[in-house]
């Protein structure tokens, strides 16, 4: 690497920010707490983010900056490098930022509250590192009914584009306002959605007539969700698994139930019988766990699967 024209000012700024990215990376290890950037690819393939306007070129506050377009491995959620072999054109740019010719705006895609990075990752990165409250940049905006927060998590999005997607389907809100399906797993709402479809069609094939959508909706929520969820708060289940909601264990009790049904057939299995094994998975001791984490590795249908 060439650094004959480099200053030495630059240097001492690249390893500050390299030092601090690793000791934020070693604090992940022990805390979980996310530290990378979001994928704007990912994320604009769940949002379903298609239309856009152009507000042209402004100033964008660098903290609301969360996210990148394909370099989101390269670097800290607040633009620290994440690789030695940054370090040139990270130092090529720190010079000419604090020249007087300065550097072009940034490319910048917004979504919601929040921007991605589409070309400039380490111009945002150096001006992070300079402490300067916002950067210039030419902004693309995709429009989206999911707000999103700057200490938003991949998963935080996921699950709030999960719930859109399932109240915009089901339109549940507005059927029964007083209902509060939360579930921390953002891919378990496609099973309530499945759920609902199995409902309607056992309901029309018992009625020997088509339902709406709507009306199938509506008994779902009455005779099958809620059901389900009075008896886990009857049993007071839910304070076996913290971190965890009681749409959580609903999706459980449906996906257990189908696992057991292959076995079985539909409609043989009990659902106080399903139960009463999430009230046992829930008051496992510590050992007890341990042994059925073992179980599900080495025979994965020997049991149910664990709550997650």
């Amino acid at each position: 690497m060439n650094t004959q024209t480099l200053s030495t000012n630059s240097n001492q700024k690249f390893s500050d920010a390299r030092r601090r990215a690793s000791m934020q990376s070693i604090v992940k290890l022990f805390t979980g707490r996310q530290v990378n950037l979001l994928p704007f690819e990912e994320i604009r393939s769940h949002l379903k983010l298609n239309h856009t306007r152009y507000p042209g070129i402004q100033d964008v506050p660098l903290d609301k900056i969360v996210g990148s377009v394909g370099r989101y491995d390269d670097f800290t959620r607040e633009f620290l490098p994440l690789r030695d072999d940054q370090e040139e054109r990270w130092r090529r740019i720190y010079d000419l930022a604090s020249s007087m010719q300065g550097f072009p705006p940034v490319v910048l895609y917004k979504v919601g509250d929040v921007y991605f990075v589409r070309d400039g990752n380490h111009r945002v990165s150096v001006a992070r590192a300079n402490g300067a409250p916002s950067i210039e940049a030419s902004v693309a905006e995709y429009l989206t009914p999911v707000e999103i927060a700057t200490t938003d998590t991949l998963d935080d999005i996921l699950i709030k584009a999960g719930v859109a997607n399932f109240l915009q389907v089901t339109r549940l809100d507005k059927l029964r306002p007083e209902q509060n399906i939360t579930l921390t797993n953002p891919g378990r709402y496609k099973r309530l959605l499945a759920d609902i479809e199995r409902h309607k069609y056992f309901r029309e094939i018992e009625g020997q007539c088509q339902i709406s959508d709507e009306e199938a909706v509506v008994s779902w929520f009455d005779t099958v969700y809620l059901p389900l969820i009075n008896e886990i708060r009857a049993r007071d289940i839910l304070r076996f698994f913290p971190g965890r909601t009681e749409a959580d264990l609903y999706a459980w009790l449906v996906l257990h139930r189908e696992s057991l049904e292959a076995i079985y057939g539909v409609g043989q299995v009990d659902t106080d019988e399903v139960i009463d094994e999430l009230e046992e998975e829930g008051t496992a001791t510590g050992l007890q766990k341990l042994e059925r984490a073992i179980k599900r590795k080495l025979n994965p249908d020997s049991l149910p699967p664990a709550v997650e």
